[in-house]
Parts: structure tokens; sequence; C-alpha cells
């Protein structure tokens, strides 16, 4: 375990050492939103979450396991405009290979008007972006070892993108302390294709480390995910809007914004938890400071960056949903339903 934890630090480190910052440096920003409304709840990112959940493990593919067998997933999120996204996936178990899933990540930017630069109205187009993967995950000794095969495609008018990527993930549960560990290295690959001939762009590279505990005689689980270390120390940027806002009495010159070894450490961080008060019941809430800080309004912050949802079964359905916090007035509605066919065959055997 020690070495395996060593080798992951040594990795993690060496993204570090090529990296860069966030802020747009990268294409297919839609593959680090997830329509999930479990997820979004919890702040974003839920790879410590581990209890048989499809779409957690979409994000975390170490979490695929032999009881979704069989288990459909559909989510779906109205963002702001006409813009909407969501996610299907479905999951099937092999006793002597593993666990296996495939699914599909879209993103529909709705229609726009095509015009010439003089206004002259053309006509319309529309924009949408999609993800197609593969999921495999196994059990060897203590430690559970899953990956994602994602094909890429993203067509915004008349240009076009093809690209592909990995996922690598690994996690360990303590039974007796009802602990998870995790380490997620996301989207790590290339565009096939590129929108302008010769222009290749990065893939959003997201390294991260993840943390639960399930406390054995209260209803809470708690967790910590530390995102994007492949930035280490260049996780914030500065915003435009926030500068200049103050002048020095000594230099008479604006005042550029400045970043604390605090905020450096909390811009890494996603704090969640979520209160089971049964099977069919449950709260979760969810605070991402980089979120908050990146699109809060700087004199109203307001409840950016917080996050909450319930989720409850009906019958043979879980149901869940989410409201993610941007700014003020400006919030995303997350729904997600997930079945399992097999409790359908059981009761046709009874």
């Amino acid at each position: 375990m020690k070495k395996n934890l060593l080798f992951l630090l040594l990795i993690i480190f060496s993204f570090s050492a090529f990296s860069q910052g966030l802020g747009g440096n990268s294409t297919y920003q839609f593959l680090n939103s997830f329509a999930n409304a479990r997820i979004a709840a919890l702040g974003g990112s839920a790879i410590a979450s581990n209890d048989s959940d499809l779409n957690v493990a979409y994000q975390n593919p170490s979490l695929l396991m032999p009881q979704m067998n069989n288990q459909l997933s559909y989510n779906y999120v109205k963002m702001f405009a006409d813009i909407g996204s969501g996610y299907a996936g479905f999951a099937k178990h092999f006793d002597k290979l593993g666990t296996f899933a495939a699914g599909i990540q879209y993103f529909s930017y709705g229609n726009f008007t095509k015009t010439t630069p003089d206004g002259q109205i053309q006509g319309t187009f529309t924009a949408g972006e999609y993800c197609y993967h593969v999921s495999y995950a196994r059990k060897i000794k203590k430690i559970n070892y899953g990956g994602n095969l994602k094909f890429i495609n993203s067509n915004l008018e008349t240009y076009n993108s093809f690209g592909v990527a990995i996922d690598l993930a690994a996690s360990y549960y303590n039974p007796r302390q009802l602990t998870t560990y995790t380490a997620v290295i996301s989207n790590l690959g290339t565009q096939l294709s590129t929108y302008r001939q010769g222009n290749y762009e990065n893939l959003p590279l997201n390294v991260q480390l993840g943390f639960s505990k399930k406390f054995a005689h209260n209803p809470l689980r708690i967790s910590l995910v530390a995102h994007n270390l492949q930035n280490l120390g260049n996780n914030l940027y500065q915003i435009a809007n926030r500068n200049n806002r103050n002048i020095s009495l000594e230099t008479n010159e604006p005042i550029q914004e400045d970043f604390s070894i605090t905020q450096e450490i909390l811009s890494h961080l996603i704090v969640n938890t979520e209160v089971i008060f049964s099977r069919t019941f449950m709260f979760r809430f969810g605070y991402n400071y980089l979120r908050r800080r990146e699109v809060g309004l700087f004199d109203n912050l307001g409840f950016s960056g917080f996050s909450w949802g319930f989720g409850l079964r009906v019958s043979k359905f879980n149901i869940a949903y989410a409201r993610a916090n941007y700014m003020i007035n400006r919030s995303t509605d997350h729904f997600s339903i997930t079945t399992n066919i097999n409790d359908f065959y059981k009761k046709k055997k009874q």
C-alpha cells in the first residue's frame, strides 16, 4: 500500500512539472462537467463516494463494482440559456473478467443565428459535444483498479474535432473503519483532429485524490477531494474585473490581485457530506472554493460555490435532484434516475 501511494505521488508531481494553469488553456472543457445530481450536490466531485453508484463510477472507474451488474442510469441538467447536458450509462459484470460499463456524455449548446459581419442573417446552426466511453474495473488483492477509454467528438458550427482520452483510477476501502481512499487521473489524451489544421490543444487533465469516512453510529458520510493537483501552486489566476479596484497610496498604481498560501490550498479542495437517513432517503451538501472564486460576483458572492441535493428510492428507481449555485440568480438543476434490470427479473421469478 505504501509503495503504491509513493508511486502515485511521483506521478502527480511529474504531471505538475509540465502542466499549465486553468483559465481556458485546454479544449473539451465539457469533460469536467457532470450532469449527475449526486456529483453536482457534492460540489462537482464524488470520487470517494463508495456505494455502488454507476454515475460516480464514470467519474472514478475504480468504483465500478460487481453489485452494479445490469444497472442503468440517465441524467440531465438544464443549464443557462438553451444549454442542456446529459449522461446515460449501463454496467455489466462477468465473473471471470471483471465489471464493464459503457455510456455517453453529451452537451447541447442550442440553436444559433448565423450572420455575416454586417448583420445579414444567413440561417441557423447548432453546436454540441459528445463523449463515448467504455469502462473496466477489477479488484486485485485489496485494491480496486479501473479505467475509462473515451472517444470525444466536438461539433461547433463548421468546426469539428475528434479526440481520445483515458482515465486511470485506484481505490481502497477499509470495512472496519468505513473509510475510502481514491486516486484518479482524468482526461489523459490528445486530439486526433483539430478545429484548425495543425492547431493541437491540451485536454483538461485533472489529477485528484479523495477520502471519505462513514460513521457507524450516525448518518453522516464526509468526504474531502483534492483536485487539479497537476496545477500545484498555479491553480489560481488573475481575474480582470477584480484587478485595478484599489489604488496604492504609495505608488498611486492599481493594486493587482494577490493570492495567499491559504487561498492556493483551498483552491484545490472540495468538501462534501451526505446525511444518510435510510436506504431510501438522503441529503447531500458540497462546497467548491475554486468555483466560488471563479464565477461569484466580487461584491456579492452569495451562495456561489455551494451546492445541495437529495436522493430517494421510489419502488425500483433511485431518483436524485441537485442545485449547484454559481452566482446570484444563476444556478443549475440536475435530475437523475437509476435502476437495476435485475430488480424486475426478481419480481417475475417470485
